[in-house]
């Protein structure tokens, strides 16, 4: 929208240069893009936001000045001039929905001489990009620019009956419109018709047979209010684009539209030699104002900053909102008409905020107080997906009920004990589900028949089970991974095949963010390792054998699932946490490399190290694997790190190496290995 520098201070008295007015409407939101000399001003032209049809006006652009500026906003004072009996011109108005037209008015300006209008009105219509006509046509589109509202003017001699009818056009109905196109209306479109025809599409453009020409001399002169969304619509389905569309399908004020016809009217009767002759409305005489109730010590914690509340009056007062006290530091905010877009009291701060200015609002940290204690399952359970998901698997759900031949293929579960369902659906809703691997493994070869390379799912839900004579319900966490991913090493691009070491990776990642630390993994047959936590069985990891795999017709795979126990699992969490400073003295590393048997499991060798090397030792984890040709057949080498610390000095080597040689003492008197 295109708006002049000199037009603004027939409003205002503006006095800081163009440039600077440009930089402070960006800054307050209204975009300034472009600034020109033309003719003596200067044109802005402003980039405007769709929920801010108020800003579609020199007055609404005025008001926003008046308000970051602090000078004084020109009011407009006009009153509805007294018409004499015997000079009143009948005029018949008809709104058949209100819906689509909830107020118009027509006014009636009899005896007008339509000629060339002045040079000023010209020169201001012309800088905005609007070429002039006449006199007539030119003043409402001045009013139009000025005061945000659209207007139409018809040669009321040319309406049959001096009549008005706001309707939905008939089927098959015909209009040429003043770009002197005829188009083919129908049910869903809008028209101004009188007694006969249509003669305007309502709020997009007139008609020609009643338009406004030199030889016209009375005239009826349009203000109304229409529905947005109807108006947008018609736009859209007729392919016409005008002034008049863009501010009606952006929503329009009732008072406006009354004062656009009054200021048009005053014109007209200087510049024409207009005599008004009649006014009629219909519709809704005055329009519902909302009232919210603002407070300042909400207003400064939102924006962070310390605006006193006199200010907070002062933005808003001229803004053009009503204020009245409600207590101390409590406002009851009145919306006006033109701001259709404020809501609630969060509308009414960021209004506060952009006026005031968001570089006065110093930079600060918000205050946050951490709350490390999740409460309730439903947040833990959420925190175990989001935990899941951050170590790559994706979450799948599958339905309760399922089918005796799943669980038969997958020889997971044993099919006794069961929750038969009495009156099944269907053969595939048969029982309610004891474990939730026979879904994951069916979802899993679902996947991979469709050419996925690799697939890593879960799924936390309740399993069910007839144990105890009546159904027992409880909630479990089921993995199934299959395939490979590529995994840049220094041979190159190679592809990683999961196994049971990657899903005790991903769980071992799991218990240590939900602070589970005693817990193991122990063998219990081939491909089958039990899970503990604390010395209690929780679940399991299971990789899969041939033949389950050639009943899923999953073909050179291999297929890793896992349950565990969930009401178990959560039982066991700890999620408090301990914040210790950054160390400000360096950590010592000392290696240990040996051979030990392939069956010896490291964990309990890990465990030993750490109480043996209390206080000093910080940390030991094993660094690397082999098996080659210098390690006997049946043993496997290894390399565990140990780092030393001590928190408030420096350690020497006289401490540090008796320390580490009872370590390695220990492994080899204790656990028989030997060091390499």
């Amino acid at each position: 929208m295109k708006i002049t520098y000199n037009w603004l201070k027939d409003f205002l008295n503006i006095k800081i240069s163009p440039k600077s007015l440009a930089d402070k409407l960006t800054m307050a939101g209204l975009e300034v893009v472009s600034l020109e000399e033309a003719g003596g001003d200067f044109v802005f032209e402003i980039e405007i936001t769709s929920n801010r049809p108020d800003w579609l006006s020199i007055l609404g652009v005025a008001r926003e000045i008046s308000a970051i500026t602090a000078a004084k906003l020109k009011t407009i004072n006009l009153k509805e001039p007294k018409i004499k009996a015997k000079t009143l011109k009948p005029v018949n108005i008809s709104v058949q929905d209100k819906k689509d037209c909830s107020f118009y008015s027509a006014r009636v300006i009899c005896d007008v001489k339509v000629g060339p209008s002045p040079q000023w009105l010209k020169e201001r219509l012309e800088l905005l990009g609007c070429r002039s006509v006449n006199n007539i046509v030119d003043i409402t589109n001045y009013v139009l620019f000025e005061l945000g509202h659209p207007l139409h003017a018809f040669d009321l001699d040319l309406l049959a009956r001096e009549t008005i009818v706001v309707r939905r056009a008939k089927s098959g109905e015909k209009i040429t419109t003043l770009d002197d196109q005829q188009r083919l209306l129908g049910p869903e479109i809008l028209v101004i018709a009188d007694n006969d025809k249509p003669q305007a599409i309502a709020g997009i453009m007139g008609g020609k047979e009643s338009e406004v020409t030199d030889k016209t001399r009375n005239i009826l002169l349009e203000s109304a209010v229409f529905n947005p969304v109807l108006i947008r619509r018609n736009r859209q389905k007729l392919g016409l684009q005008s002034e008049s569309a863009y501010r009606f399908e952006r929503g329009v004020n009732l008072e406006t539209a009354k004062l656009a016809s009054l200021a048009a009217q005053d014109l007209i009767c200087k510049l024409a030699s207009g005599r008004p002759c009649a006014y009629k409305s219909a519709g809704v005489a005055k329009p519902g104002s909302p009232s919210i109730k603002l407070e300042v010590v909400h207003v400064n914690r939102m924006l962070g900053s310390n605006i006193p509340s006199l200010k907070i009056k002062q933005i808003l007062n001229g803004l053009g909102f009503e204020i009245k006290a409600q207590g101390k530091n409590t406002f009851l905010v009145k919306v006006p008409g033109f701001r259709q877009d404020i809501k609630s009291a969060i509308d009414l701060i960021e209004e506060i905020g952009r006026i005031y200015g968001y570089p006065k609002i110093p930079q600060t940290l918000p205050a946050i107080k951490p709350n490390l204690n999740i409460c309730g399952k439903r947040d833990i359970v959420s925190r175990v997906k989001n935990v899941l998901v951050s170590l790559g698997l994706q979450e799948a759900i599958t339905y309760s009920l399922i089918d005796r031949e799943l669980l038969e293929k997958s020889r997971i579960k044993p099919v006794s004990q069961l929750v038969e369902i009495l009156n099944p659906l269907s053969r595939e809703q048969e029982v309610l589900r004891p474990s939730l691997l026979p879904s994951l493994l069916r979802c899993l070869a679902y996947n991979l028949d469709r050419q996925q390379e690799y697939v890593s799912i879960f799924e936390i839900a309740n399993v069910f089970s007839g144990n105890a004579g009546y159904p027992q319900e409880t909630s479990s966490l089921g993995i199934a991974l299959c395939g490979s991913r590529p995994l840049l090493t220094n041979q190159g691009l190679v592809r990683d095949e999961v196994t049971l070491l990657h899903l005790k990776g991903i769980l071992e990642g799991l218990f240590d963010n939900l602070g589970i630390r005693e817990y193991d993994f122990k063998a219990k047959a081939a491909g089958l390792v039990s899970i503990t936590i604390q010395q209690q069985e929780t679940g399991f990891m299971l990789d899969l054998n041939k033949q389950t795999l050639d009943a899923f017709d999953i073909k050179n795979k291999q297929v890793i699932l896992a349950e565990i126990d969930l009401e178990k699992m959560l039982a066991q969490i700890n999620l408090d946490k301990k914040f210790f400073s950054v160390p400000r003295y360096p950590a010592v590393t000392r290696d240990i490399s040996f051979m030990i048997k392939d069956d010896m499991p490291v964990q309990g060798l890990l465990a030993a190290i750490k109480a043996k090397g209390l206080p000093l030792l910080h940390s030991a984890r094993v660094v690397d694997y082999y098996q080659g040709k210098q390690i006997p057949s049946g043993f496997k080498g290894l390399t565990i790190s140990c780092v030393y610390r001590a928190n408030g000095r420096t350690l020497t080597e006289d401490e540090l190496c008796p320390l580490h040689n009872s370590i390695c003492s220990l492994l080899e008197e204790s656990f028989g290995i030997k060091l390499r």
